[in-house]
């Protein structure tokens, strides 16, 4: 997959015992944290990765249980998988690249890791940028019809192992030709970047993992998310969310609205895509993104700056 991202360094860190995460390092500057989202891994910013690339030292990181990280069981609480602990993996490896302080630009899962790698560790994330996603608690909370219909493998995959596991170990590519075809345009997907999602999803505990990590957002990270609410926790960081303008976040949420409930600073607006804004909408996100990222107020829309 090297040809994927030209110029960057791979790197296999150790985070916790027991644990390793795969990431790719390249460009100078500040240094910026790049999360990916489910069925993916880190190819899913090979379109975006050479702007970012110009104007800082981009980590592109797959998640525990994703990508080539490693992949341990998630335990009877589902705890190995709270975001609070796939947060912790996080600063473990920007600090082993000597990074203390960092930006975070992330999608998906990785947005609601980087949303409690910020309320636990505000000391390190200087600011970031979500995609297509409202705040967890927030989605179960005002789960309707639609939302539900729409993401349906939200509660298909939360439940008790090992029915969810031995479907998708079945057929990976069916499982993401399931999911990935009701929240995006296939077509929009270069053919690289998608066998190189069902090469990781077929690796061994991959399956359990991605349950794990679905799990574990439908029980303690609820927990941890309650917690905040009681004790009145804020995210201070300035953050950016920017969603699908096609997707089910722009059809059954108000982004900012919820993202406003739990942080103190929060701008953006919706994209030209559907959920991967990533590989569906580059030109757009880097446009939107970069001007925040780089200290400037950067909403949507502001400039012109090539993804390649």
């Amino acid at each position: 997959m090297n040809d994927l991202f030209p110029g960057f360094s791979a790197h296999p860190i150790d985070t916790a015992p027991g644990v390793q995460l795969f990431a790719r390092c390249g460009g100078q500057g500040a240094p910026l944290l790049v999360l990916h989202g489910h069925p993916q891994t880190h190819a899913i910013w090979h379109r975006v990765a050479p702007g970012l690339a110009r104007h800082f030292s981009v980590v592109l990181a797959d998640l525990r249980g994703y990508g080539d990280s490693s992949k341990p069981p998630g335990g009877p609480d589902h705890a190995h998988y709270s975001k609070r602990t796939m947060a912790a993996d996080l600063l473990a490896l920007m600090r082993a690249l000597g990074h203390e302080r960092f930006a975070v630009l992330a999608h998906d899962r990785g947005a609601r890791v980087a949303h409690r790698l910020a309320m636990d560790h505000p000391q390190a994330v200087s600011r970031m940028t979500l995609l297509d996603i409202a705040p967890t608690l927030a989605m179960y909370e005002q789960t309707d019809e639609i939302f539900a219909r729409a993401y349906w493998h939200w509660f298909f995959l939360i439940q008790r192992a090992p029915t969810p596991e031995r479907l998708i170990e079945a057929s990976p590519r069916g499982w993401m030709q399931a999911t990935m075809g009701v929240r995006g345009d296939l077509d929009a997907f270069d053919p690289r970047a998608l066998a190189e999602y069902e090469r990781c999803l077929s690796l061994p505990g991959a399956a359990h993992a991605v349950c794990e990590d679905y799990r574990a957002a439908a029980n303690i990270d609820l927990t941890h998310d309650r917690a905040d609410r009681a004790a009145g926790r804020r995210l201070a960081q300035p953050m950016q969310v920017l969603w699908g303008e096609r997707g089910i976040i722009a059809r059954c949420f108000d982004a900012l609205a919820e993202w406003r409930r739990v942080a103190e600073d929060v701008r953006g607006s919706a994209l030209p895509c559907g959920h991967y804004v990533p590989e569906e909408a580059p030109d757009a996100l880097l446009a939107a993104a970069l001007p925040f990222l780089l200290g400037g107020e950067g909403a949507a829309g502001q400039g012109a700056i090539d993804s390649a």
